[in-house]
């Protein structure tokens, strides 16, 4: 049976996810609007069978969710592959946005079993953990910046790797007002932020996130991570070397940019 257009569009790109190679772009007809590329993106990780460990939140940032005209993030699947200890070596290349410096949490089995909306009320008792988390973005595609949620959703969410440091017990505090820094001393570059810029506060955009995929009826049967959305905006990556990503009460994650 001939394959259709976005049948062949999909191959490509989960061939360049699994090989870790650079594509040509893909028809923008998959990219341009969210709602087109939330559909693309379920069908290419619907092609990987690879173990899922978990979700991220993307386009959290309140003042670009307003300029790209969008009334909310989106969410993604993260890969086993794509989650490394912190102090774990990236290799970049051309297709590379940049880095950010994230809050992710660790959430229990019993998330999928449980009946009803998330709610800021009952969101406490599915989350173990809490850990600060770097994560480099870029596409698999031959194409620069950022012009719609539809670019960033289509091609897996523009995950590269996620670093996660220390992780702690999960415990209640002002998450929506913590200082945050990453920097790459070798060089001299040092970009601040705060938590306050991801979607009101990461437990927010994590209620987001839980609730999107209890809608989509995904189950994973196990602890999962679910990364909430950039600190720090996407940081240009400006020489190579070790970056440090500090959040305040939480710790700090590390990356080794090749």
């Amino acid at each position: 049976m001939k394959k259709t257009l976005i049948e062949k569009a999909s191959d490509k790109l989960v061939n360049a996810f699994l090989k870790n190679k650079l594509i040509g772009p893909i028809p923008r007809q998959y990219s341009k609007k969210l709602v087109n590329a939330q559909k693309f993106r379920k069908l290419c990780e619907s092609k990987i069978k690879e173990p899922i460990v978990g979700f991220k939140a993307a386009g959290t940032g309140i003042p670009v969710m307003k300029k790209l005209k969008e009334k909310e993030p989106f969410y993604a699947s993260i890969y086993k592959r794509n989650v490394v200890k912190s102090g774990g070596k990236v290799k970049i290349n051309k297709g590379t946005l940049g880095i950010e410096l994230e809050v992710c949490y660790q959430i229990k089995k019993t998330f999928f079993s449980s009946k009803g909306s998330i709610t800021a009320k009952n969101i406490s008792k599915f989350i173990s953990y809490m850990a600060p988390c770097i994560e480099v973005v870029g596409y698999r595609q031959k194409k620069k910046g950022i012009t719609s949620f539809g670019d960033l959703c289509s091609d897996f969410g523009a995950n590269v790797r996620f670093l996660v440091g220390k992780k702690k017990k999960y415990k209640k505090i002002n998450i929506g007002n913590l200082k945050t820094n990453i920097q790459n001393k070798k060089i001299n570059q040092s970009v601040d932020g705060n938590t306050n810029t991801v979607f009101i506060n990461p437990i927010n955009s994590l209620k987001f996130v839980l609730n999107k995929i209890k809608k989509d009826k995904i189950n994973l049967e196990k602890d999962f991570w679910v990364f909430t959305g950039s600190t720090v905006g996407v940081v240009p990556i400006k020489g190579r070397g070790l970056y440090a990503g500090k959040i305040d009460k939480l710790g700090v994650a590390k990356a080794i940019i090749n």
